[in-house]
């Protein structure tokens, strides 16, 4: 009983956070299908609590809160549909569609609740595992909600496997899971109106079938949840890589900024503001300090190349002379104008990328903080 009430409590906190999210993006179609899904889900989730059930019943007759919960359950099924309709298809052909699916399911709650008007009170309101199959609107009640339940997962089938075909790693790795526990819930609903076609007409229902159906639903849901979650995760795991490359990148270029900030301050960007401690400690925060810290050193690295020409180096000198003369280089800068005005290209990297640029950077900074360490060493030798 704990489970169930931590599960239905993880399941609201996950539709207000959704709700959050479309309060921020209220255009976006798969964030209201997912939001959706979630709260149809989480209201039917509650509504199998024997608690709430009983409550709902009390208070609006006995049945109705079964009813209730079946509505619900397809209703998610559909939302869960339009997930990937919204996202495999273009906006305005993906709206026109989800109104056409929504016909079929209006006709499956429809049949739920002249089913369920048509059952006997005294029998409303079971579960599938012990409901009263041989009366017929019993029996019609669960084959309605489990076709359509095969019919809508069927279709989230079709278009999660055609998002797959248009997606890449490593959200197609995900799709594909999903696709896979999506089959398996079709099978073993199938299965489920077999038993429920079987125990209507009085027939013995075979072992294997009963828990083959329990068996592929079991595995099929927790996989369904690792598909849907594992795109979001990797891209969180690949977002930390590269938060964490750029934080070391940022740390490794600080004895080069230094020394060019000191020379030339006017050229720090700190006209745009970082927010505060909560950028400081953001993933964006790290990101705005990086690239700063990185453009900064290359705009310093150019006013101080005609005084490095001066100096005798020459393109392509490799970090640890570099290193050598960027020290007299700045403490020339600092005491008289460059006679040459011809910048000189130093650090280059071997191809245009940024991360080629940086890993120039990052060997001459270095060198330069070893450089008092060898000046120090050349002074004792003398």
């Amino acid at each position: 009983m704990t489970a169930l009430v931590l599960t239905a409590a993880l399941l609201h906190l996950a539709v207000v956070w959704k709700f959050v999210q479309v309060a921020n993006a209220p255009h976006d179609l798969p964030l209201r299908a997912v939001t959706l899904c979630l709260v149809c889900t989480a209201a039917s989730f509650l509504l199998g609590l024997d608690a709430a059930a009983d409550i709902v019943d009390h208070l609006l007759g006995v049945g109705v809160s079964r009813l209730v919960q079946n509505s619900l359950l397809v209703a998610a099924v559909y939302w869960l549909m339009c997930i990937f309709l919204f996202s495999a298809e273009e906006r305005r052909r993906a709206r026109r569609r989800a109104r056409w699916e929504a016909l079929p399911l209006a006709v499956a709650v429809l049949v739920l609740v002249l089913t369920s008007i048509a059952t006997p009170a005294h029998i409303r309101g079971r579960e599938f595992a012990n409901a009263d199959m041989s009366q017929a609107p019993v029996a019609l009640f669960f084959v309605a909600a489990l076709v359509y339940l095969v019919y809508a997962l069927a279709s989230a089938l079709w278009w999660t496997v055609r998002y797959a075909r248009m997606s890449m790693r490593p959200l197609v790795t995900g799709l594909w899971l999903t696709a896979g526990s999506l089959a398996g819930m079709v099978v073993a609903n199938t299965g489920r109106v077999g038993i429920d076609v079987m125990r209507w007409r009085g027939e013995p229902v075979p072992a294997w079938l009963t828990h083959g159906t329990q068996g592929l639903l079991a595995l099929a849901v927790p996989v369904f949840i690792v598909g849907v979650t594992y795109s979001g995760a990797a891209m969180r795991m690949a977002s930390g890589r590269i938060w964490l490359q750029h934080r070391r990148a940022h740390r490794r270029l600080r004895p080069l900024w230094e020394a060019l900030h000191d020379a030339f301050p006017q050229d720090a960007l700190s006209r745009v503001p970082t927010g505060g401690r909560r950028e400081f400690l953001s993933l964006r925060g790290t990101h705005y300090r990086y690239y700063r810290r990185v453009i900064e050193c290359r705009d310093g690295l150019v006013r101080i190349s005609p005084h490095l020409a001066e100096l005798g180096v020459r393109e392509g000198a490799p970090p640890s002379e570099l290193a050598r003369h960027l020290k007299r280089a700045l403490e020339t800068q600092a005491n008289e104008a460059a006679t040459s005005r011809q910048a000189l290209a130093v650090a280059r990297p071997d191809d245009d990328s940024l991360d080629a640029d940086v890993r120039q950077l990052e060997l001459l900074a270095d060198a330069l903080s070893k450089e008092p360490a060898r000046a120090e060493a050349g002074s004792t030798s003398r």
